[in-house]
């Protein structure tokens, strides 16, 4: 497996100039992330619990999706419209004896969340796990070219999805339910030309101690993943090429992460091994130390 990192952490020259820049499928990318570790075959940590993972066809929620799987949950995994990546998580999954459904919409909208709590309860009657990763960005060099349709859109997606899944999710959570936001290290230090996206981040920070604080008597869990640069679609789809090629080179490790890197974090928030922590944020970034 480490190889297998070291061997593939860096897009090649060669590859950032012939991939389609504004693709946002995992399948168009290359060299393709790693997702899975397919030495490891689960514990079986979360055997029976039902997981709902947003932005999970691809990226972080590809590899948090089938983790999740290989430990013993179902998942319903929440898309857009990559119905191509969404279709291979579900292959992934379902290669390991894994079970999933597909639920394909818009976060943004809140009757989307009415529809995805309905269907998860009918198809299994009950939800333990709720990650929130679904997110877009769009670059801008100056606040002046962010239009109020952008600004909206990103925070629609971002921040207000999350409001609206919990919402709708939480007469159905139980005691020792688990909520894992991702946020971002843009949240903690910023990002000069994703001011909206880094806004929207610092956001589901605040949401998160807060919705700890709001949950805790009813010993609902609530965490946030912090990534830093990690390889997935929103890098080659929103990034020039000079900047794909140089992602992930200042950090310490001097790389960006692969999703497969993140998930045993989203476990560990999962399980109960993690039964004494909320409102806390796991910083995955190559090693930049962020305070916070």
């Amino acid at each position: 497996m480490k190889d297998e990192l070291r061997d593939k952490d860096m897009p090649r020259d060669e590859d950032i100039k012939e991939q389609d820049q504004k693709s946002d499928d995992e399948s168009q990318m290359d060299p393709q992330p790693i997702y899975d570790n397919t030495t490891h075959r689960g514990y079986g940590r979360l055997k029976d619990k039902v997981a709902i993972v947003t932005g999970g066809d691809s990226g972080i929620g590809r590899a948090v999706s089938v983790a999740y799987a290989k430990e013993g949950a179902k998942v319903v995994i929440v898309y857009y419209d990559s119905n191509d990546d969404a279709e291979k998580t579900q292959e992934i999954i379902e290669s390991y004896g894994g079970k999933c459904i597909l639920m394909n919409g818009d976060l943004g909208e809140s009757r989307f969340s009415e529809e995805i709590i309905e269907k998860t309860m009918k198809e299994f009657g009950r939800i333990d796990i709720i990650v929130n990763n679904a997110a877009e960005q769009h670059p801008q060099e100056s606040l002046l070219d962010i239009t109020d349709d952008q600004l909206e859109r990103t925070f629609r997606t971002n921040i207000f999805s999350m409001f609206y899944l919990i919402r709708t999710a939480l007469p159905h959570l139980k005691e020792d339910a688990s909520i894992i936001n991702t946020t971002s290290v843009t949240s903690f230090r910023g990002n000069p030309v994703l001011l909206d996206y880094s806004s929207t981040k610092g956001a589901i920070s605040s949401f998160t101690r807060s919705l700890a604080l709001n949950l805790a008597e009813k010993r609902i869990r609530v965490n946030q993943v912090s990534p830093g640069p990690i390889w997935t679609p929103l890098i080659p789809s929103t990034f020039s090429g000079d900047d794909v090629k140089n992602f992930g080179k200042d950090v310490p490790m001097g790389r960006p992460g692969q999703p497969v890197e993140l998930a045993e974090a989203y476990v560990f928030l999962a399980s109960d091994g993690s039964t004494y922590m909320t409102g806390q944020t796991l910083h995955i970034n190559g090693g930049d130390i962020i305070n916070g």
